[in-house]
């Protein structure tokens, strides 16, 4: 690896480091949704939930799709539900002992 790929690939990671964002990926893993349902699934205001979708989509996590009046979200790709889904099974496995 480059040191961009590198720099790159830390700051993809980090992403996955607030709580927040990782209950909202979880709940678009389910199906797409529009801000409101996002924030009834995660408990959270439509304020913080936007904003942490406007940093989802900046990088490319997390796409919308505008149908008429309402906007949905879901995952960009599968890549991420990969991810997502490997990182589970990682921490199901007992791999990580501190949580």
């Amino acid at each position: 690896m480059n040191t961009n790929e590198i720099n790159g690939l830390s700051e993809f990671f980090k992403i996955f480091s607030d709580n927040t964002r990782i209950k909202i990926l979880s709940t678009l893993l389910e199906s797409d949704k529009c801000v409101k349902e996002i924030c009834e699934c995660v408990n959270m205001s439509s304020s913080s939930v936007s904003h942490q979708l406007s940093t989802l989509r900046s990088l490319n996590l997390v796409k919308c799709e505008k149908l008429g009046q309402t906007v949905k979200y879901k995952i960009s790709d599968d890549h991420i539900k990969i991810i997502l889904e490997y990182g589970l099974e990682h921490i199901r496995e007992g791999v990580l002992w501190y949580i």
